[in-house]
């Protein structure tokens, strides 16, 4: 019996998540990217399966691709037994670039299990480097460059058709002459219009019960995006090689609609906003808030992902606290004007403490991310970066990342340090030394005036001077913080960070305690 039109048979696969045993978090999130493109698929028609290993398998770790390296959610060989071999297209998720090593793996057992599927990876590590991707994995055959809802329903039309890979637009397709990019796919303008994330093919309730998600645990907690890709270039970051700069912004009212459908169907009590940059126009976000007072619902929201500060003054900030949100984070990136300039951060760093005053002023839990170890970055420039974490502590700010710089396929730092042969082979040891920039135990350094070594510990210098700063003029918060911390009611990513660590160190030491027993 032939199948109807349009009925393409899809499985979308979210990998695993990849940390080194002592980074600060898990990656524990709800599977946004696939979940929006599972909306899509159903909208047009098609029979969908999505397998989220992480969501899956939250409490399962095993060995990953690197000694120091832990994988969390399902192993390989389960995701491939829960994908059907009927399935036409098979949907790889790798946001990452230190998740490749575990998904190029996946692919080749993925194309021994489904010899007739057609396999296509997606997300920002197959847009950054897509030729990489089809020479590393033989058994893929496309890579999907940039967002992927209209893309992923072309392929799946495509299939249903007859048709070749090559007439879908947005696409690097190997072919037998070489990779042959297909047209440009243009970028999605009304991003509102988009259905919506299917939740209700995820495990979503496992994350709500647990508070999962990228920001503070306040509850039941949905990811949502608001806004999509980001004006500026950064040349750390690889948003414009994923998104370009083209920055596009939701209806105020349709966000509003979407919060109160997932807490009318799925409880939700708080949300995280999972936009790259969330507040660029300042009267967007005022009427953002108006639309949730207006609405009266009872939750808690938050920017996790790091804001720009130029719109939130007092006011904003009073808005914001008002229509229920609890935590923003910052991105000054570093205290150097000359690191600043340089990696063409276009932030003034009096304005960003002046707005992080007013978030605090208004009751908001404010945290900040710097970096550390840029090329061409020198001790004084560090001594800069350390003496504005203080300053931070002194304004009132409640929590700070230091990270260390690491450089992204996509970005124009990438770029460059490839160009210089600073970095060489795409290998395994380069993939794992992405997950450095969070782990307190290593450190990688692209400065030439700083060994590995030395940018560790002014890594943890950083965070002494900020937290040592914070607790002197603050002595209430330390003891808040463990209050929390038994609690299991966290206010601020650094107490979370620390249960992360706890509980993983507990149960190392039960695993080595069962292990001596037996």
């Amino acid at each position: 019996m032939l199948r109807s039109p349009r009925m393409a048979s899809i499985a979308l696969i979210r990998p695993p998540s990849v940390v080194t045993r002592f980074a600060l978090t898990l990656s524990q999130t709800p599977p946004l990217s696939i979940a929006y493109l599972a909306g899509s698929l159903l909208a047009d028609g098609h029979e969908v399966l999505l397998v989220d290993a992480v969501g899956e398998a939250l409490d399962h770790r095993w060995q990953g691709y690197r000694p120091e390296i832990q994988c969390n959610g399902l192993e390989l060989a389960e995701i491939v037994r829960r994908v059907p071999h009927d399935r036409a297209l098979v949907g790889i998720s790798c946001m990452f670039s230190n998740e490749w090593p575990v998904v190029r793996d996946l692919i080749a057992l993925l194309r021994e299990a489904l010899p007739r599927a057609t396999l296509v990876l997606g997300g920002e590590h197959a847009t950054a480097v897509p030729e990489r991707c089809l020479e590393d994995s033989p058994g893929l055959d496309a890579c999907a460059l940039g967002e992927g809802e209209e893309t992923v329903v072309g392929l799946a039309r495509a299939l249903d058709r007859g048709q070749p890979l090559t007439s879908v637009a947005g696409l690097l397709v190997r072919g037998p002459d070489g990779p042959q990019r297909t047209s440009p796919r243009a970028r999605i303008l009304a991003v509102g219009a988009l259905p919506r994330p299917a939740w209700e093919r995820t495990p979503l309730e496992r994350y709500l019960e647990r508070g999962l998600s990228f920001g503070v645990d306040r509850g039941r907690t949905v990811p949502l995006v608001s806004t999509r890709g980001c004006p500026y270039r950064c040349t750390f970051c690889s948003s414009a090689s994923m998104w370009g700069t083209r920055y596009v912004m939701r209806e105020p009212s349709d966000v509003v609609d979407e919060m109160q459908a997932h807490v009318e169907r799925y409880g939700a009590e708080a949300f995280d906003f999972y936009d790259l940059t969330a507040v660029v126009k300042r009267d967007w976000i005022l009427a953002l808030c108006e639309a949730m007072s207006r609405r009266g619902l009872r939750v808690t929201w938050q920017l996790p992902s790091g804001t720009r500060s130029e719109a939130i003054d007092a006011d904003v900030a009073k808005a914001m606290y008002r229509a229920g949100c609890r935590n923003v984070s910052y991105a000054p990136e570093s205290g150097s004007p000359r690191t600043l300039r340089r990696i063409k951060k276009q932030v003034r760093l009096d304005h960003m403490l002046s707005s992080m005053k007013a978030a605090i002023g208004a009751g908001l839990n404010v945290k900040a991310n710097l970096i550390m170890g840029f090329p061409g970055e020198t001790t004084q420039d560090i001594a800069q970066t350390l003496a504005f974490a203080a300053q931070m502590a002194r304004a009132g700010v409640h929590d700070a990342s230091v990270w260390t710089f690491v450089p992204y396929p996509g970005s124009a730092l990438f770029d460059e340090l490839v160009a210089s042969g600073r970095i060489g082979a795409l290998d395994d040891d380069y993939y794992a030394s992405l997950l450095s920039y969070s782990d307190l135990a290593n450190a990688r350094s692209y400065d030439d005036a700083l060994t590995d070594r030395q940018l560790q510990r002014y890594r943890l210098l950083g965070l002494a001077t900020f937290y040592g700063a914070s607790w002197a003029l603050h002595p209430g918060r330390p003891l808040a913080a463990a209050s929390h911390l038994v609690r299991g009611r966290y206010e601020s990513r650094a107490e979370m960070s620390v249960a992360s660590l706890v509980r993983r160190a507990t149960a190392r030491l039960a695993e080595a305690a069962g292990g001596r027993r037996t």
